[in-house]
């Protein structure tokens, strides 16, 4: 299959927590910088972000949760963004990603998606019947040239794409800090498994590096080996 070259970059806490709790109200980019201990050392995450490839996958949930819906709108970037939505961005949301993009491609499963009253040349829209990553992907790369995709979704679409084989590398940032919580989302969740025969599902890592941080933060690189 042709698809981007991807690598799922996430700031985490030791036990692999991706957000301060299970409220949408709660988030690691509104939180950490007020948690002494912790909030030293978060500038180091977001000077490695600016480092990452120049294509970004993202979900709208969690862009909603980060208040795109009503924010100011921004600059233009020089980073192409990727959203899967269906009915978290508003119609402001869409201009808002539309502002900032240099490319803008939404992935829906929404015939009435708000998107599809924006007019913006740099907006395009892979609408599909049932989400199919792996499609979306390789139109990524066929349609727009999308070589190197940074990955930066939830628990669960990060699941769907592990799954489905789909990512090639893992770049997290963990931050020193116990979270805890059964419901609260992690770097993979979805559907558990549950049996022996679900066990090729699991995915072995070889370690690429390791960088040891300010403010007892570290870096972890992994390629992830997709066939055993």
């Amino acid at each position: 299959m042709s698809k981007p070259i991807t690598t799922l970059f996430l700031l985490t806490s030791v036990d692999g927590k991706i957000t301060s709790g299970s409220s949408d109200e709660l988030d690691f980019d509104k939180d950490f910088p007020t948690i002494e201990g912790v909030k030293e050392g978060l500038q180091q995450y977001y000077d490695i972000e600016k480092t990452t490839d120049l294509w970004s996958l993202c979900s709208g949930r969690v862009q909603a949760k980060l208040g795109v819906n009503s924010a100011p709108f921004p600059e233009k970037g020089v980073v192409s963004f990727v959203l899967i939505d269906n009915y978290h961005l508003t119609k402001h949301g869409i201009q808002y990603f539309s502002k900032l993009s240099k490319n803008f491609v939404l992935i829906t499963k929404n015939k009435n998606h708000p998107a599809f009253t924006v007019e913006e040349n740099n907006l395009n829209i892979i609408l599909q019947e049932k989400l199919n990553l792996t499609e979306a992907l390789s139109i990524l790369k066929e349609e727009f040239k999308c070589e190197r995709l940074t990955i930066q979704t939830g628990g669960t679409l990060n699941a769907l794409l592990l799954r489905e084989d789909l990512i090639d590398y893992v770049d997290i940032v963990v931050a020193p800090i116990l979270v805890g919580g059964k419901d609260t989302s992690s770097l993979i969740d979805g559907e558990s498994i549950t049996s022996q025969q679900q066990l090729n599902d699991i995915k072995p890592l070889a370690l690429n590096s390791v960088s040891e941080l300010e403010n007892s933060y570290i870096r972890l690189h992994y390629k992830v080996l997709n066939e055993r």
